[in-house]
């Protein structure tokens, strides 16, 4: 099929490739002239990985093709709108990117067209989309809510081999597209599952809020296993195991972020606030979230008797999560934040995302080359990000780097008794410190 993807980003361009992979002729769409003469290279404007290698031999190919103008689309069979959704001033998801993007394409469309919101939206946007194209166009289309539910770091395999396909489209002749677009993944075993377009659209934040909210509840639980002496660790295997429950989402740490947890929970939040309806267990989960950073801090300010003053801290990690550059609501900001504020020189070590970081905090961190170069000198560790390679670097090589011998494990990736036996002071989340002494 001939298809196009309106946007570049994380989405769209990994919607792009992985269509293309399974044999579809892609043509992304972006007003970003910089990016696309660096994708025509096929030089990739950020970090996903398997991502570069697909767009390279899906270019070379000849089955994918970027170009900065919508004319070149020619007469795709479907068009798919991945554009960003950031949240405005109060919360609410804005459709500015996704309206202008519908606007131009009604007035590019030559026959029956399905128009495709892969973006994050409000429900009712279907509709929205639906009424501007047919105030610019007498073509017949059609308008369908897919959302996506990618993991950044697993985003080409979430794309490839998924769980499910949701799509809500109210015409048959929108649904047989459809069909066939996605037949590459049902004949895999991928269930493509039909609904109206407003519970497609529900869905993404439905399936988002509770994954936050598994996040929330077990930062809620760690909390309470300091307080009584509980390992949260032992917590965590014990309840994934209930096949109801599963262990995926249930570690805890410093909280989530990124580009979607945040601003679904929040849109979610706002959705239900339209409709006069408290939605409390969202409030909970953002709050929680948000507290989960503060706690963090705090408990190095403990440590320290609130004195940071002339403390070097060593901060392992940047992105909101491992296997990405994305720094969106990334905790380690605020964290960093305040334990500068606080009056610590912090000197930060990311593999992929300080140069995105440096773009937000310029110059009141400093930036390491690698993490060893990060704990030279240091007074103490901070881990905010479960990177691998952090894993694989000696503990007894950490303990001879600090001068205070004390590591803060944001994301409990260490085993307490190999870093004490290290002669490290180890603290982490919902589990009983551990001194060197």
């Amino acid at each position: 099929m001939k298809l196009a993807v309106i946007g570049t980003g994380y989405v769209g361009l990994t919607t792009g490739a992985c269509l293309a992979e399974v044999g579809h002729q892609v043509i992304c769409v972006d007003i970003d002239e910089t990016k696309i003469a660096r994708l025509k290279k096929a030089e990739i404007p950020i970090y996903e990985p398997g991502l570069a290698e697909l767009v390279k031999k899906n270019h070379a190919a000849g089955r994918l093709q970027f170009t900065t103008e919508l004319s070149d689309i020619g007469e795709p069979e479907a068009i798919f709108f991945a554009l960003p959704t950031p949240p405005n001033g109060d919360g609410e998801a804005d459709l500015q990117f996704v309206m202008k993007a519908a606007r131009d394409v009604a007035k590019t469309i030559k026959d029956y067209t399905v128009l495709v919101n892969k973006s994050t939206v409000p429900i009712g946007t279907a509709q929205k989309v639906r009424e501007v194209v047919a105030a610019e166009t007498i073509v017949p289309f059609d308008v369908v809510s897919n959302p996506e539910f990618l993991r950044e770091g697993f985003a080409v395999d979430d794309w490839l081999h998924p769980d499910r396909i949701v799509v809500g489209a109210s015409s048959k002749r929108a649904r047989e597209v459809m069909e066939e677009l996605y037949r590459p993944f049902t004949t895999i075993g991928a269930p493509l599952l039909f609904m109206d377009e407003a519970s497609a659209e529900l869905t993404k934040y439905a399936a988002n809020s509770f994954l936050a909210l598994k996040i929330s509840f077990m930062n809620e639980i760690a909390n309470l296993s300091t307080l009584v002496g509980a390992d949260v660790e032992n917590v965590r295997v014990g309840i994934g195991a209930d096949e109801r429950i599963g262990q995926r989402f249930l570690r805890a740490g410093i909280g989530y972020g990124g580009s979607c947890f945040p601003k679904d929970v929040m849109a979610l939040d706002k959705i239900a606030a339209h409709h006069d309806y408290n939605f409390k267990l969202v409030k909970a989960t953002m709050a929680v979230n948000q507290r989960q950073r503060q706690l963090f801090v705090e408990t190095i300010l403990n440590h320290y008797s609130q004195r940071l003053k002339g403390k070097t801290i060593a901060v392992w990690g940047i992105a909101f999560k491992p296997d990405t550059d994305d720094i969106r609501e990334a905790p380690s900001l605020d964290i960093m934040r305040e334990l500068v504020k606080n009056g610590a020189t912090v000197r930060a070590y990311d593999p992929q995302a300080a140069a995105n970081a440096k773009l937000v905090l310029g110059e009141t961190i400093t930036y390491a080359p690698s993490a060893q170069a990060a704990l030279a000198g240091a007074d103490a560790l901070v881990v905010v990000t479960e990177w691998k390679e952090f894993t694989t670097i000696d503990p007894a090589t950490i303990a001879a780097a600090l001068k205070d011998k004390v590591m803060f494990d944001g994301r409990n990736i260490f085993s307490p008794q190999v870093m004490q036996a290290a002669g490290l002071t180890y603290v982490s989340v919902g589990r009983k410190a551990i001194t060197n002494g």
